[in-house]
């Protein structure tokens, strides 16, 4: 059972998350990894505007001080 942020996160590894940045851009991914600092690693990561594929990244680094949230 997930009780702190970390716990949600080390759960998610594997799976696909959507995570919502600054400036209103969504991208989804498998995430692969994160540190301390929020940032995140995601495979497959793509772009999403509107619900829609933007831009498909492949690996995809995000730095934690852009993230405002993760969805697992």
């Amino acid at each position: 059972m997930a009780n702190r942020p970390f716990d949600v996160l080390n759960e998610a590894i594997g799976k696909e998350v959507l995570v919502i940045l600054k400036g209103e851009i969504s991208v989804r991914g498998t995430l692969k990894a994160f540190d301390v600092h929020m940032n995140i690693l995601l495979e497959n990561a793509e772009e999403l505007r509107n619900g829609e594929l933007k831009t498909k990244f492949g690996k995809l680094m995000i730095r934690g001080d852009n993230i405002l949230f993760v969805s697992p």
